[in-house]
């Protein structure tokens, strides 16, 4: 009994850890065979060992770039959580507000990125501050109208229970609405996590003197283009870390939805 347990265990702990990766495999496998066999040129699509390459002899200058990226992104995405916070209890709990600001949350989405990003820079230079705000516009969106939706959403049956008890509006947020909102939150904020490390680097394209982007654009004038899939696998597996440090942030914050699960 014992022993068909731990194999079962051992079953579910390899289609957890491997399976996933499996595709992932086959994808690389597939590419290093293309650039192997020559019928994509080896200067337009280098292979993964040649790209793995490019990342360990570069990697001290990519270290150097990437803490200002990262700084980048952290701040443009801190300063989102708060706003997005901050906003979507104010709209939820005013009507007019939120009948106004919406047309505007959803205009911002609109625009796109890379037409953003050179106004910035004319508005406010070439320093970080116009790479924190690209961030921070392209990570307020989805935890913003994520929260308004759970705040919508909320169980009105334990709102109105709450208000019977006299409630005061603050503690109906506190014990229902945000509890509530949560698990939209982290789901907005993990698409959030990925999009400021993507909106750093596009910012740092039209300028600056360090980050990720910059890297990009220099490796590419020498057509350096190994270290350029360089900077893509690095930024990915900086974004897949993000995320799942968000995961973890998010279990520990909703440790009753970890329970309800079981």
């Amino acid at each position: 009994m014992k022993k068909s347990q731990n194999t079962t265990n051992f079953r579910n702990f390899l289609h957890r850890s491997f399976i996933p990766f499996i595709p992932v495999l086959i994808i690389l496998l597939v590419w290093q065979l293309l650039s192997m066999s020559g019928i994509i040129p080896g200067y337009m699509l280098p292979g993964p060992l040649r790209v793995t390459s490019a990342f360990l002899d570069d990697f001290p200058l990519l270290m150097s770039h990437l803490f200002r990226t990262l700084i980048e992104a952290l701040a443009g995405l801190s300063l989102a959580i708060a706003a997005s916070f901050f906003l979507a209890i104010l709209m939820d709990a005013n009507r007019f507000l939120k009948q106004s600001l919406t047309p505007v949350l959803l205009l911002t989405q609109t625009m796109p990125t890379i037409a953003i990003a050179p106004l910035l820079i004319l508005w406010m230079g070439y320093g970080i501050a116009p790479k924190i705000t690209l961030v921070f516009l392209v990570c307020f969106f989805p935890m913003t109208i994520g929260l308004l939706g759970a705040f919508a959403g909320a169980d009105n049956d334990a709102i109105n229970l709450l208000r019977s008890m006299g409630a005061s509006k603050r503690q109906i947020y506190f014990f229902i609405k945000l509890p509530q909102g949560l698990p939209a939150f982290f789901s907005g904020l993990k698409i959030a996590g990925a999009y400021s490390i993507i909106g750093a680097v596009i910012a740092e394209w039209l300028g600056g003197d360090a980050g990720l982007g910059v890297y990009m654009i220099r490796v590419r004038r020498s057509y350096s283009f190994d270290k350029m899939f360089a900077v893509i696998l690095l930024t990915s597996i900086l974004s897949l870390l993000l995320i799942k440090l968000i995961t973890i942030i998010e279990k520990k914050a909703m440790p009753w939805q970890k329970e309800g699960n079981k």
